[in-house]
Protein backbone atom coordinates (compact mmCIF):
# COMPACT_ATOMS: atom_id res chain seq x y z
CA UNK A 1 0.00 0.00 0.00
CA UNK A 2 2.59 2.64 0.84
CA UNK A 3 6.48 2.50 0.73
CA UNK A 4 8.88 4.94 1.87
CA UNK A 5 12.60 3.72 0.79
CA UNK A 6 15.12 6.24 1.68
CA UNK A 7 12.93 9.78 1.38
CA UNK A 8 14.71 12.74 2.37
CA UNK A 9 12.79 16.09 2.27
CA UNK A 10 14.44 19.44 2.83
CA UNK A 11 12.37 23.18 2.43
CA UNK A 12 15.06 25.67 3.26
CA UNK A 13 18.59 25.63 4.64
CA UNK A 14 21.11 22.96 5.33
CA UNK A 15 18.38 21.05 7.93
CA UNK A 16 15.82 18.23 6.70
CA UNK A 17 12.69 17.80 7.59
CA UNK A 18 12.95 14.26 6.70
CA UNK A 19 16.26 11.86 6.78
CA UNK A 20 16.36 8.68 5.39
CA UNK A 21 12.86 7.63 6.37
CA UNK A 22 12.15 3.85 4.55
CA UNK A 23 9.08 2.40 5.85
CA UNK A 24 6.54 -0.30 4.77
CA UNK A 25 2.57 0.02 5.37
CA UNK A 26 0.35 -2.82 3.96
CA UNK A 27 -2.97 -2.80 3.00
CA UNK A 28 -5.47 -3.26 5.47
CA UNK A 29 -3.70 -2.05 8.60
CA UNK A 30 -4.21 0.26 10.94
CA UNK A 31 -0.91 2.43 12.04
CA UNK A 32 0.03 5.27 14.41
CA UNK A 33 2.30 8.11 13.13
CA UNK A 34 3.37 9.65 16.71
CA UNK A 35 6.49 11.87 17.91
CA UNK A 36 6.63 15.29 18.97
CA UNK A 37 5.59 18.77 17.12
CA UNK A 38 7.59 19.45 14.39
CA UNK A 39 9.08 15.47 14.10
CA UNK A 40 7.64 15.70 10.73
CA UNK A 41 4.17 13.51 10.90
CA UNK A 42 2.36 16.48 8.63
CA UNK A 43 4.97 16.36 6.20
CA UNK A 44 4.95 12.75 5.57
CA UNK A 45 1.27 12.83 5.35
CA UNK A 46 1.85 15.34 2.52
CA UNK A 47 4.21 13.53 0.35
CA UNK A 48 1.96 10.66 0.31
CA UNK A 49 -0.82 12.39 -1.52
CA UNK A 50 1.68 14.44 -3.20
CA UNK A 51 1.10 17.88 -1.70
CA UNK A 52 4.78 17.73 -1.53
CA UNK A 53 7.53 15.95 -3.23
CA UNK A 54 10.55 14.33 -1.25
CA UNK A 55 13.96 15.84 -2.24
CA UNK A 56 15.46 12.33 -2.18
CA UNK A 57 13.98 8.82 -2.06
CA UNK A 58 11.12 7.38 -3.77
CA UNK A 59 7.40 6.89 -2.67
CA UNK A 60 5.29 4.14 -3.76
CA UNK A 61 1.06 4.58 -2.70
CA UNK A 62 -0.65 1.86 -4.66
CA UNK A 63 2.06 0.76 -6.71
CA UNK A 64 2.85 4.39 -8.14
CA UNK A 65 6.04 6.30 -7.46
CA UNK A 66 4.35 9.60 -6.26
CA UNK A 67 7.40 11.49 -6.95
CA UNK A 68 7.12 11.01 -10.43
CA UNK A 69 3.79 11.23 -11.20
CA UNK A 70 2.56 13.15 -14.07
CA UNK A 71 0.34 15.93 -12.78
CA UNK A 72 -2.52 14.92 -14.99
CA UNK A 73 -2.29 11.27 -12.65
CA UNK A 74 -2.09 13.20 -9.54
CA UNK A 75 -6.31 13.92 -8.97
CA UNK A 76 -6.79 9.72 -9.48
CA UNK A 77 -4.56 9.52 -6.94
CA UNK A 78 -6.12 11.58 -4.40
CA UNK A 79 -9.01 9.95 -5.03
CA UNK A 80 -8.46 7.11 -4.15
CA UNK A 81 -6.96 8.67 -0.64
CA UNK A 82 -9.49 10.06 2.43
CA UNK A 83 -7.99 12.94 4.09
CA UNK A 84 -9.20 13.94 7.66
CA UNK A 85 -7.88 16.65 9.07
CA UNK A 86 -7.41 18.46 12.57
CA UNK A 87 -9.31 22.07 12.02
CA UNK A 88 -12.47 20.10 9.85
CA UNK A 89 -12.02 22.19 6.53
CA UNK A 90 -15.40 22.13 6.26
CA UNK A 91 -17.36 25.05 3.94
CA UNK A 92 -18.67 27.15 6.03
CA UNK A 93 -21.65 28.18 3.45
CA UNK A 94 -22.77 25.17 2.32
CA UNK A 95 -24.14 22.01 4.28
CA UNK A 96 -23.36 18.58 5.16
CA UNK A 97 -25.03 17.39 2.18
CA UNK A 98 -22.99 19.45 0.31
CA UNK A 99 -20.11 19.29 1.74
CA UNK A 100 -19.61 15.78 1.70
CA UNK A 101 -20.82 15.35 -1.50
CA UNK A 102 -18.81 18.16 -2.85
CA UNK A 103 -15.68 15.83 -4.52
CA UNK A 104 -18.31 13.52 -6.06
CA UNK A 105 -20.42 16.73 -7.66
CA UNK A 106 -17.58 17.77 -9.40
CA UNK A 107 -16.55 14.16 -10.37
CA UNK A 108 -20.03 14.64 -12.14
CA UNK A 109 -21.60 11.80 -10.01
CA UNK A 110 -25.76 12.58 -10.42
CA UNK A 111 -27.98 13.68 -7.71
CA UNK A 112 -29.70 10.62 -7.09
CA UNK A 113 -26.43 8.82 -6.60
CA UNK A 114 -24.78 11.54 -4.11
CA UNK A 115 -27.67 10.90 -1.86
CA UNK A 116 -27.38 7.92 -1.88
CA UNK A 117 -23.82 7.64 -1.30
CA UNK A 118 -24.19 10.94 1.59
CA UNK A 119 -26.79 9.06 3.55
CA UNK A 120 -24.72 5.88 3.65
CA UNK A 121 -21.67 7.50 5.00
CA UNK A 122 -23.53 10.15 7.39
CA UNK A 123 -25.32 6.95 8.88
CA UNK A 124 -21.80 5.25 9.53
CA UNK A 125 -20.81 8.59 11.97
CA UNK A 126 -24.53 9.29 13.23
CA UNK A 127 -25.31 12.10 11.54
CA UNK A 128 -28.01 11.16 8.93
CA UNK A 129 -30.39 13.75 10.45
CA UNK A 130 -28.05 16.62 9.84
CA UNK A 131 -27.91 16.43 6.24
CA UNK A 132 -29.24 20.10 6.02
CA UNK A 133 -27.57 21.52 8.91
CA UNK A 134 -24.74 24.43 8.23
CA UNK A 135 -21.10 23.63 9.93
CA UNK A 136 -21.25 26.37 12.68
CA UNK A 137 -24.60 24.60 13.92
CA UNK A 138 -22.77 21.32 14.76
CA UNK A 139 -20.41 20.63 17.60
CA UNK A 140 -16.80 20.28 17.29
CA UNK A 141 -17.26 16.51 17.28
CA UNK A 142 -20.12 16.61 14.87
CA UNK A 143 -18.04 18.79 12.06
CA UNK A 144 -15.06 15.95 12.93
CA UNK A 145 -17.74 13.39 11.99
CA UNK A 146 -18.73 15.46 8.87
CA UNK A 147 -15.06 15.42 7.66
CA UNK A 148 -14.85 12.12 8.01
CA UNK A 149 -17.96 11.44 5.80
CA UNK A 150 -16.34 13.58 3.40
CA UNK A 151 -13.38 11.72 3.33
CA UNK A 152 -14.96 8.12 2.95
CA UNK A 153 -17.84 8.73 0.57
CA UNK A 154 -15.82 7.55 -2.34
CA UNK A 155 -14.92 4.91 -0.77
CA UNK A 156 -11.00 5.25 -0.43
CA UNK A 157 -8.74 2.54 -0.45
CA UNK A 158 -6.45 4.54 1.82
CA UNK A 159 -7.43 7.33 5.02
CA UNK A 160 -4.89 9.43 5.84
CA UNK A 161 -5.99 11.51 9.37
CA UNK A 162 -4.01 14.43 10.90
CA UNK A 163 -4.45 15.13 14.55
CA UNK A 164 -7.92 14.23 13.78
CA UNK A 165 -8.71 14.31 17.72
CA UNK A 166 -6.67 17.76 18.58
CA UNK A 167 -9.25 19.99 18.83
CA UNK A 168 -11.95 17.62 20.76
CA UNK A 169 -12.59 16.56 24.08
CA UNK A 170 -11.01 12.83 25.55
CA UNK A 171 -15.11 11.70 25.10
CA UNK A 172 -15.37 12.65 22.09
CA UNK A 173 -12.03 11.89 20.81
CA UNK A 174 -12.81 8.26 21.79
CA UNK A 175 -15.77 8.25 19.79
CA UNK A 176 -13.95 9.51 16.84
CA UNK A 177 -10.98 6.94 17.37
CA UNK A 178 -14.00 3.95 17.35
CA UNK A 179 -15.17 5.54 13.38
CA UNK A 180 -11.46 5.18 12.26
CA UNK A 181 -11.45 1.27 13.66
CA UNK A 182 -14.92 0.42 12.17
CA UNK A 183 -13.62 2.17 8.63
CA UNK A 184 -10.36 -0.14 9.05
CA UNK A 185 -12.43 -3.26 9.83
CA UNK A 186 -14.16 -2.61 6.49
CA UNK A 187 -10.98 -3.39 4.97
CA UNK A 188 -9.58 0.28 4.43
CA UNK A 189 -5.45 1.02 5.42
CA UNK A 190 -5.81 3.96 8.09
CA UNK A 191 -2.68 5.73 8.75
CA UNK A 192 -3.52 8.54 11.78
CA UNK A 193 -0.98 11.08 12.82
CA UNK A 194 -1.46 12.06 16.56
CA UNK A 195 0.45 12.95 19.52
CA UNK A 196 -1.90 11.59 22.27
CA UNK A 197 -0.15 8.89 23.59
CA UNK A 198 -2.71 8.14 25.92
CA UNK A 199 -4.84 6.95 22.86
CA UNK A 200 -2.15 5.01 21.18
CA UNK A 201 -1.69 3.07 24.33
CA UNK A 202 -5.77 2.10 24.57
CA UNK A 203 -6.10 1.32 20.77
CA UNK A 204 -2.59 -0.84 20.88
CA UNK A 205 -2.13 -0.33 16.67
CA UNK A 206 0.87 -0.70 14.77
CA UNK A 207 2.73 2.51 15.82
CA UNK A 208 5.38 4.77 13.95
CA UNK A 209 7.46 7.39 15.86
CA UNK A 210 9.30 9.85 14.00
CA UNK A 211 11.87 12.11 16.15
CA UNK A 212 14.08 15.24 14.60
CA UNK A 213 12.59 13.79 10.88
CA UNK A 214 14.26 10.11 11.85
CA UNK A 215 11.69 7.07 12.19
CA UNK A 216 12.90 5.70 15.44
CA UNK A 217 10.27 3.24 16.56
CA UNK A 218 8.25 0.77 14.72
CA UNK A 219 5.87 -1.27 16.85
CA UNK A 220 3.61 -4.26 15.57
CA UNK A 221 0.14 -4.40 16.68
CA UNK A 222 -1.85 -6.62 19.30
CA UNK A 223 -4.08 -8.98 18.02
CA UNK A 224 -7.42 -7.32 17.78
CA UNK A 225 -7.97 -3.54 18.41
CA UNK A 226 -9.16 -2.49 22.12
CA UNK A 227 -12.00 0.26 21.24
CA UNK A 228 -13.32 -1.98 18.53
CA UNK A 229 -15.99 -3.60 20.91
Amino acid sequence: MIRFYHVFKKYTGDSYTLSDVSLRIEPGEFTFLTGPSGAGKTTLLKLIIREEISSKGQILVHGQNVSSLPLHRIPRLRRSIGVVFQDFKLIKTKTVFENVTFVLKTLGVDLKERRRRALNVLKQVGLQHKTMFYPLQLSGGEQQRVAIARAIVNDPVLLLADEPTGNLDPEMAEEIMKLFIKINMRGTTVLIATHDREMIQRIQGRVLTINSGRLVGDTAPKDHLDMAQ
